[in-house]
């Protein structure tokens, strides 16, 4: 399914033409990826992106937020919540989506693995806020709803893109859990992000899919890894450091079979000085810490992919394209030697 050093993206990509940014996707990656599309419309950032189907929804030009009384969807969206039918995202939310498609009806193969994303429910159910700018996450018949409506979102996503693979990888992208502990969440326990996490990993599984998570900046590790999720996807440019904290809970991890994406290559403005030699150098620094700190060498390196840390799609498209060719260089430094 996997092979070591193989490579794959996080989502976004800075590009407004989603066959441009398809054609560098298909170029650059073995696993690869529907993009997102941030800088083309409103409605592709990360939480409009999934917020299409849910009845309580309002949109007014780069405003969104829940309001009660939009409730002209809601029987469907409980209807399609019984019947299972999952909830498609339209061209207008999901461009690239569609072109990806395209693309890969006009290749004719299947590959191993093809990615999908989606917003996580934690991420997702504290941007989304009502009238008042109360988070959903702090109402719990809503919170429990979009839940509901970004396992939609998976089941939706697994079914249009397994035609064309073996395996749908889908990453659950959670920043909001590096920023769990801070004043900002402190109504939000450890216990119920546990939950909220572990109810999606789970479902992508009983989907067929393959789960994976992508956290930007730090977060609890150990909290992560005992999710359940098959591949882990960390910001190990930046945190390379940080798993060796945790040696036996990332062991455990990857010998019960898990997968840990590397995003060494920066999206920061970082990228104009980093160097291919550099940026080896630093990805085996982050490797060895781990085997000092008591990581199974071979399982680790056995079981290991790479990826550009989070945020592809706010670089230009010139350093954007720099990004996926170093990526591209350090996989043929590993897959080829």
């Amino acid at each position: 399914m996997f092979k070591s050093f193989n490579s794959t993206g996080i989502g976004s990509l800075p590009h407004t033409d989603p066959l441009e940014a398809c054609r560098i996707i298909f170029d650059s990656v073995d696993i690869p990826f529907w993009p997102q599309l941030p800088h083309r419309s409103f409605h592709e950032l990360m939480v409009p992106q999934y917020s299409e189907g849910f009845p309580f929804i309002k949109i007014e030009g780069e405003d969104i937020y829940i309001n009660s009384a939009e409730k002209a969807a809601e029987t469907a969206f409980y209807e399609a919540i019984a019947n299972k039918s999952g909830f498609p995202i339209s061209k207008e939310f999901a461009a690239g989506f569609y072109t990806f498609i395209d693309l890969l009806k006009e290749k004719n193969k299947k590959y191993s693995v093809i990615k999908g994303h989606i917003t996580g429910p934690l991420t997702f159910s504290l941007s989304l806020t009502d009238s008042q700018k109360r988070p959903i996450f702090f109402d719990d018949e809503k919170k429990e709803l979009s839940l509901e409506l970004l396992k939609g979102k998976v089941s939706w996503q697994i079914d249009e893109l397994q035609t064309y693979a073996e395996k749908v990888l889908i990453f659950i992208d959670e920043p909001i859990l590096s920023a769990l502990g801070t004043s900002t969440y402190v109504g939000v326990s450890n216990e119920e992000a546990s939950r909220m996490l572990g109810e999606i990993v789970a479902f992508i599984q009983e989907c067929g899919g393959i789960a994976g998570i992508h956290c930007c900046g730090k977060a609890d590790w150990p909290l992560v890894l005992s999710s359940g999720i098959d591949v882990f996807n960390y910001d190990s440019y930046y945190f390379w450091d940080t798993l060796g904290l945790y040696p036996d809970d990332i062991t455990r991890f990857i010998e019960r079979g898990g997968v840990i994406a590397s995003g060494i290559v920066p999206t920061t403005d970082a990228i104009r000085d980093v160097t291919f030699s550099g940026l080896k150098e630093q990805f085996e620094r982050g490797l060895v810490s781990l085997e000092e700190a008591g990581v199974p060498s071979d399982r680790l390196r056995n079981q290991i992919l790479i990826t550009p840390s989070c945020g592809t799609g706010s670089l230009n498209t010139e350093d954007a394209l720099k990004a996926f060719s170093l990526l591209k260089e350090l996989r043929n430094s590993y897959v080829a030697g």
